[in-house]
This record gives C-alpha cells, sequence and structure tokens, in this order.
C-alpha cells in the first residue's frame, strides 16, 4: 500500500498535538502511543478513564420493512429478538462457516439497526452487506461519524461531567442520545466503556471537555491491544480470519440455540456441521513462563515434540504483570494446565493453557 492510499483520522491535528506516535492499521494512520507510554496508557485505563479514537471502525445504519430478514441472513442471529437498544455480538461467515468479521448488532427501532465493522473489513462488509440487500428490502447506509471510545471505571463520571448522562444506559445496549449521534456501553478491554459514533464538530467539541478532566488521558493502538489481550478479545486478521469458525473460536455463546439449530444465515450448515464434528482446534489463552513475551505466529508444540498450534497474538500484559498470548491448539490440550512450548528463535519456552479472561471482566450490567 502506498502512502497515498493510507486513510486519515478526521481528528489527526488532534492527536498530532497531543504528541502521538503513529503506524499503519488495517490501512489507516492511526495514534500507537502517546507520550505517556504504552504501559501508563494501559494501567491509567484500568485505574481510571482511557479515550480511543476509534473512528477508523465502521458504522452501517441498516433499515427498513426486511432489515430483519437481512440481517438474520447475514448473521447467525435473531434480528427480531434483540429489544429495543439492545446490542449483540455476531459475525459474518462464509459458506464454509469461516468468520469474515465479528460485528456488534444493535436495534434502534422497530426496522432500524445499527451495525459497527472493524476497520481492516470496513470496505469488504459494506460490499457484502449491499449485495445480500439487494434480495431485501432494506437500505445499508455507512455513516460518516467520528467514532470515539471511553473506557475504564471513571468513564461514566468523565462523561457525566461533559453533560453526557450514561446511568440509564446497560451493558450491551445502545442509543441515539442526540441527533446524529449512536452511544454504546460495551468495552473492548474488559472495563466499563462507552463507544460514541458523532458528527466531526460535536466530536471536537467532546474531545476538549473529556481531555479537560485530569482523569481522561488519550489511549494509543498499542495499550489498546494489550488491554483487549488481557481481556480475552479477538482481533480479527489475528485471533480469527476467514479460516477460523465460531466453533473453534470458542464465540459459540454469541449465537442463541435456536439460530444454531434452524437458523438460515449464510454459513448455517457448514457450522452445523463444525459443531457436530468438534473442532479440531481450539482458541486458548496461553501464559508463557517467565518474562519473556510469546508473539502472534509462534508455533507451539506439545512435550514430545509434535505440532500442537500456533500463537494468534501475544505480549505483555501490565495489569496481569506477565507474558499474555492466545492461540489455538489441538482440542485435546485445550484444558487449562496442560503444558505447550512455543518456539521462539529456536528457544523452546514453556507455556501453560490458561482460562481467560487473564484480566477479570468488569462491565458495568446492573
Amino acid at each position: 500500500m502506498t502512502g497515498d492510499d493510507t486513510k486519515h483520522l478526521p481528528l489527526e491535528d488532534i492527536h498530532l498535538a497531543a504528541g502521538a506516535r503513529f503506524g499503519a492499521f488495517a490501512g489507516w494512520s492511526m495514534p500507537l502511543t502517546y507520550p505517556a507510554g504504552v504501559m501508563k496508557e494501559h494501567l491509567h485505563t484500568r485505574e481510571q478513564a482511557g479515550l480511543f479514537d476509534i473512528s477508523h471502525m465502521k458504522l452501517f445504519e441498516v433499515s427498513g420493512p426486511d432489515a430483519v430478514a437481512l440481517l438474520n441472513r447475514a448473521c447467525p442471529l435473531d434480528a427480531g429478538a434483540l429489544e429495543i437498544s439492545q446490542s449483540k455480538l455476531s459475525f459474518f461467515l462464509n459458506e464454509a462457516g469461516g468468520i469474515l468479521d465479528d460485528l456488534i448488532v444493535t436495534r434502534l427501532g422497530d426496522i432500524r439497526f445499527m451495525v459497527v465493522a472493524n476497520a481492516g473489513n470496513a470496505v469488504a462488509d459494506e460490499k457484502h452487506l449491499r449485495a445480500l440487500a439487494a434480495d431485501f428490502d432494506a437500505r445499508v447506509e455507512p455513516l460518516d461519524r467520528v467514532f470515539l471510545a471511553i473506557q475504564g471505571p471513571e468513564a461514566w463520571a468523565a462523561l457525566s461531567r461533559a453533560g453526557i448522562e450514561t446511568g440509564s444506559l446497560l451493558f450491551m445496549h445502545g442509543v441515539e442520545p442526540r441527533k446524529n449521534w449512536f452511544m454504546s456501553r460495551s468495552g473492548y478491554t474488559g472495563e466499563d466503556g462507552f463507544e460514541i459514533g458523532l458528527p466531526e464538530a460535536d466530536a471536537r467539541d467532546l474531545v476538549g471537555k473529556l481531555l479537560g478532566d485530569e482523569r481522561v488521558l488519550w489511549i494509543g493502538l498499542a495499550a489498546r491491544d494489550s488491554l483487549r489481550l488481557e481481556a480475552g478479545l479477538c482481533l480479527h486478521g489475528q485471533d480469527i480470519t476467514p479460516e477460523t469458525d465460531p466453533a473453534s473460536a470458542a464465540l459459540m455463546w454469541a449465537i442463541p440455540k435456536d439460530i444454531r439449530a434452524s437458523g438460515a444465515f449464510i454459513g448455517a450448515d457448514a457450522l452445523r456441521a463444525a459443531v457436530e464434528r468438534g473442532p479440531a482446534q481450539k482458541r486458548v489463552g496461553l501464559k508463557p513462563e517467565g518474562r519473556q513475551p510469546v508473539r502472534g505466529g509462534a508455533a507451539l508444540f506439545d512435550a514430545d515434540g509434535n505440532p500442537a498450534g500456533h500463537v494468534t497474538s501475544g505480549g505483555f500484559g501490565p495489569s496481569a504483570g506477565h507474558p499474555v498470548a492466545m492461540g489455538y491448539v489441538a482440542a485435546a490440550l485445550a484444558k487449562p494446565g496442560t503444558r505447550v512450548f512455543a518456539d521462539v528463535r529456536g528457544t523452546k519456552i514453556p507455556v501453560d493453557i490458561s482460562s481467560l479472561p487473564f484480566t477479570p471482566h468488569r462491565y458495568r450490567k446492573g
């Protein structure tokens, strides 16, 4: 990709002024770290509130008489069973049951939904959804919004001080608090947190207010990655790909039981067959022994030196206080406490299968 094709965040000037160090991610120029540094940014999010610019992610509005039917075809989802304002993790699958993307779908009205897609897949997702929509009386409209996330135990208080009340918004719900605004409460960090899609002028005003609060710090992509890894959450393109199905990825909890049994979504037959067979490999937490992180791409071996799987994400977990990783191992080895070995530049590092998450989730569910 040449530099000319790189997409830039609408608020790039604010990040530059804040001293962000930029790097390429999914075709975007993204802030990786700020002067505080990744360790401080990570811990600050767990202790107070971290502000993330996630405008590389895409918001789509899906509406019309057949909006429910379209989403039920596109995803292993019962869109009609969602209550107004309820959000649900779902997927676009291919015919082989592989994960094209993971998404959050929120019901905004009887025939209106918000879909949040990942940066690297936004163009493909829009094309996929529009192609499917040709068979339905439904519209797919990509929205031009700045998208911000504020995460951490003080996130609600910082928003409140900035004039945005969050009390009535529950975990995994989303609402439109103002015209052209969308606000959800989920959190890719394992902490209580909010995502707000809003017009650029409003975003500049909100960012100014939030950064005026000493509890709020800009957080870059590097700490976002260590936070989500400690929380045991998947990054599409690494931990889940079109070669991975939800059964192997330990994500079947996101698919309602009746939809597993009788849904007519794309990839339904392949997924049912995969579940019946049982996955050959399973996604697990991995805890390397010692202090050396084991990175994505490292091969895993069993005690006898036979190939056992591979690492998909890995790094140091500042809150956990030790290296953390995720990956796939042969189903027979997928029990917490089982020991495997990672090949790190020719050295075999002992790694224990661990339950996820590494840091307890602190979502505000009630």
